[in-house]
């Protein structure tokens, strides 16, 4: 489907003031910020299937992409991580969250198409910048730079939320510590998600 825009979006890029754009925002969206989403919801302001890409944005005319809990549902994940990094400004920032592959809630959804790990978005990393354990970075010429990546534990009950809330601490001091986590203990002590920030590798 064409995007419905129900903003001037022309305007508001030429304007100078900072784009930040929201992608499936439904019914959340922030202040400030331009909501994309494919259902027609009072706070979107641009409705259009993320599937397609975005091509309503210019190159380079994004400062920041928020996007949360919604890379799961796309079918052709690497086709919006290229339109993010076009859109984004050579300084621009993404910031993601994604469900872990060991969150136990995760499966339940029958909307979602893919579960994420600990080097998932290293795939588009160039190699002298990954984790100790590389990946194969030659499916892809999409380039990131990845500033941060943390382990996100929680739990929906409040004793157990807290003891998670600690084991994060621990498992997100250091990046040794999140790659042995995952090999080890991920099916034993389950991560709720991820939260990446990265920019373009330009």
């Amino acid at each position: 489907m064409s995007a419905i825009i129900k903003i001037d979006l022309d305007s508001l890029i030429e304007s100078g003031k900072k784009v930040i754009v929201e992608l499936g925002c439904g019914l959340q969206k922030k202040e400030g910020r331009i909501g994309i989403d494919r259902i027609d919801l009072p706070n979107v302001d641009i409705v259009s299937d993320l599937e397609g890409g975005l091509p309503f944005l210019p190159d380079k005319s994004v400062d920041e992409i928020h996007c949360r809990s919604v890379l799961e549902h796309i079918e052709n994940f690497e086709n919006l991580m290229r339109e993010m990094v076009r859109v984004l400004k050579n300084d621009g920032v993404a910031y993601i969250f994604v469900p872990h592959f060991s969150n136990p809630y995760g499966y339940s959804d029958c909307t979602h198409k893919r579960f994420f790990g600990l080097y998932t978005f290293y795939y588009f990393v160039d190699t002298k910048r990954q984790l100790k354990r590389k990946v194969p970075n030659f499916y892809t010429d999409l380039r990131i730079n990845i500033i941060s990546q943390r382990l996100i534990f929680t739990s929906p009950f409040w004793f157990r939320k807290k003891i998670k809330r600690i084991a994060g601490f621990i498992f997100n001091c250091h990046r040794s510590l999140q790659e042995f986590y995952e090999e080890n203990l991920c099916y034993i002590f389950p991560c709720y998600g991820i939260e990446v920030v990265f920019t373009p590798d330009s």
